[in-house]
Formats: structure tokens, C-alpha cells, sequence
């Protein structure tokens, strides 16, 4: 799979450049970025998988949680910097309900037709269960309910106060697990081991060049890739909240995914739940509040506001993933049941 996302980028990135210098159509020219996105993001995640294992797992987790949703994080920036608020919280939106529903999804059912019974560890499931309730319902449905009685002003002022707390709360999430209870709840010996021996695929060099050239690359590619939006949205009749909760979101993670399904089917939960759990609450606590942050630098702020439709579709999956991962253990049935919540949400943005 690593041969196939080096020769994407081959050949992706410089058709990229030549294609938004010769001007070719908007549509050939999406196609080309989304999959150059894809290869480049593979590369940033194998560079920042092996300065973690360098780095040792707690400056490796802060690694993970910076560079998790860089992709994303640098698409929805351009996307502010166009005004384009309604992508950027669609796909914010997108992101949550792909991770949870998609991702978790997928992994539970490729893992449970190979494995009858899965398991992970329960005392994580049990801790970001609070994180998740706490990040999308209290954070993202609070705002929505009391900006009904604000002004724009009051509403933005209201969204940077709760995006400072949330990414409080998170870096005080990060130093609880990697500091403070870092051990306490592993498996025990076998999750030692299985750090003993794992063995980083490039230097520190090496990892630190590649991570610096891809981020680059996509910075420029995401920039082009934004101004497709418009004309692939009238081109497919796709609407601009389809194109972020969608194509944005998976484009954005699309990386990430593979590796979540690819732990899940070698019957390593741990780590497949945790790429789906931990992104989303990345999303939730660490991404939205630094783009409401970064959106007062542009001519239009966004405020931390959903629309309903967003709100509900985040709640369900929220209230489904915790009732289904809260035992600890999973299997191909529930996998299935989160893939049909995922596309019954993705037929309605659709038709929306």
C-alpha cells in the first residue's frame, strides 16, 4: 500500500502544479488534489508514526495529536480564508460523524469477520465516552441554543470563551493520559512488549524532512483545492454541506482511516479505537476551537455554531458509539449497525 501512496505523489503533485498553471477543468483538477491529499497525508502519518517512536510515547502522543488532523486542519483553513464558514463546520461535522460512524464502523466489521469477538481496553472507552458527551453535546449544542438569543457579536464572543476551554481541556486530557495516568490503565505486560519492539521505519532526519515536504505540498494543493468547490458542487449538484460533511472529511482522514481498518483486521482494537475515538475528539476539542481562533484573522469570523440538522447527526453518533463501545468489546454486527447510521446521515446531507 506504501508503493502505491509513493507513486500517487509522483505523479499527483507535479500534475497538480502543471494543472493550476494550465488552468484545466475544475473537476479533473478536484479529482487530481483529493488523491494527491490521500498519498500526501500517508506520508505525513508514517513521518510523525516514526518520530513517535523515537520521541518515546509521550512527546509521540503530542506528535499524534498535533499532526492526527493536519491535513484537515490546513484544508479548513484556506477554506476561511475564502469565507467558506459553511464548508468548514460541515466538515468539522463530517470528520466526528466519519470517525465515529465510517471508521469505527468499518473497523468493527472487517475485524469481526475475521475475529467473533474483539475486545479493547474499557477503561479508555469508559474515559473518552465523558470526553465525547462533553466535547460534541455540551460544547457544540450549548452555543446553539443560547446564540438563539444573541447578537453576532455576543455569539463570536460566547465561541472563543468555549473554544479556549475546550482546548484547556484537552491539553489537560493529553497530560492525564501521557503524564499523570500514564500505565495505570494499560493491558499489562503484552502492551509493554509490544512497544519494546516496535522499531521506527525512518531516522529522525529522514522523519522530520518528509513531515516538512508533505505538509508544504498539501498546504499548496488544499489552497487550489478549495477554489474547486464551487464548480464541482454545481457540476455534481452536490451542496456545500454535502461537499464538507463528505468529500472534505474523508478526504482530510482518509489516511488515518486505512490505518484504523489495517489495526482493526491484525485484531489490534486498542489502537483502531483509539485512531477513531481520539481523532474525533481532536476534532471536537483541538481543531474547531483553534479554526474559530484563526477565523478572527479573516474578514469573516466563524462562530462555533452548528446548523440542526449537523447538531443531531453528531448527537446520534455520539450516543451510538458510547452504548456500543462502552463493554470494552465489539463484533461485525455492531460494526454494521454504525455503517447504516453513517449512510442513512449521508443519504440525508445528500438531499439536503
Amino acid at each position: 500500500m506504501n508503493k502505491v501512496f509513493a507513486i500517487l505523489v509522483f505523479i499527483g503533485v507535479p500534475l497538480s502544479i502543471i494543472g493550476s498553471l494550465l488552468h484545466w477543468s475544475s473537476t479533473l483538477m478536484f479529482i487530481i488534489y483529493c488523491v494527491s491529499i490521500i498519498a500526501l497525508a500517508s506520508f505525513m502519518g508514517r513521518s510523525t508514526e516514526s518520530l513517535s517512536i523515537i520521541a518515546g510515547p509521550r512527546i509521540g502522543g503530542l506528535l499524534n495529536a498535533t499532526f492526527g488532523n493536519a491535513v484537515e486542519l490546513i484544508i479548513a483553513i484556506f477554506a476561511l480564508k475564502e469565507g467558506l464558514i459553511g464548508v468548514v463546520l460541515a466538515s468539522l461535522t463530517g470528520s466526528v460523524l466519519g470517525n465515529l460512524l465510517l471508521v469505527a464502523g468499518l473497523s468493527f466489521f472487517i475485524g469481526g469477520i475475521k475475529f467473533k469477538r474483539q475486545s479493547f481496553n474499557i477503561h479508555d472507552a469508559r474515559h473518552n465516552a465523558g470526553l465525547l458527551i462533553f466535547a460534541v453535546i455540551v460544547a457544540f449544542v450549548i452555543p446553539e441554543i443560547f446564540s438563539m438569543s444573541m447578537n453576532e457579536e455576543k455569539t463570536m464572543i460566547f465561541s472563543i470563551g468555549i473554544s479556549i476551554i475546550l482546548m484547556a481541556l484537552y491539553l489537560a486530557a493529553l497530560f492525564f493520559k501521557l503524564v499523570t495516568h500514564r500505565g495505570v490503565y494499560n493491558n499489562g505486560d503484552e502492551d509493554r512488549k509490544e512497544r519494546v519492539e516496535e522499531v521506527p521505519e525512518w531516522s529522525k532526519g529522514k522523519s522530520i524532512l518528509v513531515l516538512a515536504l508533505a505538509t508544504l505540498a498539501v498546504a499548496y494543493i488544499s489552497e487550489n483545492l478549495v477554489h474547486t468547490f464551487e464548480e464541482v458542487g454545481e457540476t455534481f449538484g452536490w451542496s456545500e454541506l454535502f461537499i464538507g460533511v463528505i468529500i472534505v472529511a474523508i478526504v482530510g482522514n482518509a489516511a488515518e482511516h486505512a490505518s484504523a481498518i489495517i489495526m482493526a483486521a491484525k485484531n489490534k482494537m486498542d489502537i483502531a479505537v483509539e485512531i477513531a475515538v481520539g481523532s474525533t475528539l481532536q476534532v471536537a476539542m483541538f481543531v474547531a476551537p483553534i479554526l474559530v481562533l484563526i477565523s478572527l484573522f479573516f474578514p469573516v469570523s466563524m462562530p462555533l455554531v452548528f446548523t440542526v440538522p449537523e447538531l443531531i447527526t453528531m448527537v446520534s453518533a455520539v450516543f451510538l458509539m458510547v452504548v456500543i463501545s462502552n463493554d470494552g468489546e465489539s463484533n461485525w454486527f455492531e460494526g454494521g449497525t454504525l455503517l447504516a447510521a453513517y449512510f442513512i446521515i449521508g443519504i440525508g446531507f445528500y438531499l439536503l
